[in-house]
């Protein structure tokens, strides 16, 4: 009698443990929200910080800090002044969606300010998506601003950098998602990458592969093949 074969096939490979790190301003919404709140309340030339930012003068948390320091608002009316100005890049419940059924892990890292992140997610229905953002402290109509590293320490540059090295360095496949200037040196840390705006064409000069895309369906549709 012949004996059952005990030979099952080739092993089949899990899928690998994947973590979409997604940017926030000019990314999932198309303004800088920060840009806005600052239009309306800070009592100073806050572009001119900006310009010192943009030219590497200083750091972007440095930017972040002495831009809202001349701020003079309670976080209600910062909030408040997002009203009507604030688009959001269509197709962003895709993006969810297709993380959720395909067991994406999804967080937003941004430069910009974990309230206003927390509200507009809270807004658009997903109020449990994670977030990793600067923190604001608001004190007599004045906010402090810090950024905080995954160690817990503070950081003033390379927040999105030191995130995609932690999940890296939690064995996560990295997809990365952003528009900007900022964006780059996370971006190229990632497994994948896709890229709008000035990420977009500091990759093509860079040549650093990416996928461009317009809106999350875009994203959605090719996440589902990676």
């Amino acid at each position: 009698m012949t004996a059952p074969s005990t030979n099952k096939g080739p092993a089949v490979t899990p899928p690998p443990k994947t973590i979409v790190q997604c940017d926030f301003d000019g990314t999932i919404t198309l303004e800088d929200v920060a840009f806005v709140m600052l239009d309306t309340y800070a009592q100073g030339d806050w572009r001119k910080v900006h310009d010192d930012y943009e030219a590497a003068r200083i750091t972007v948390g440095r930017f972040n800090q002495a831009a809202f320091d001349l701020v003079r608002a309670t976080r209600k009316e910062l909030l408040a002044s997002m009203g009507g100005k604030v688009a959001i890049r269509p197709g962003f419940p895709a993006l969810v969606d297709c993380c959720q059924r395909n067991g994406f892990r999804l967080a937003v890292v941004s430069n910009g300010l974990e309230f206003y992140i927390r509200q507009i997610l809270k807004d658009l229905g997903f109020p449990e998506i994670e977030v990793h953002a600067a923190r604001a402290r608001f004190h007599d109509r004045k906010v402090s601003v810090q950024y905080v590293g995954p160690d817990g320490n503070p950081v003033d540059d390379a927040f999105k950098e030191a995130y995609v090295s932690l999940f890296v360095s939690q064995g996560y496949r990295v997809i990365y998602i952003g528009n900007g200037a900022s964006d780059y040196f996370p971006a190229k840390k990632s497994n994948h990458v896709f890229a709008t705006g000035t990420l977009l064409e500091t990759c093509k000069k860079a040549h650093l592969d990416c996928i461009p895309f317009d809106d999350f369906t875009d994203v959605a549709r090719v996440l589902e093949t990676l």
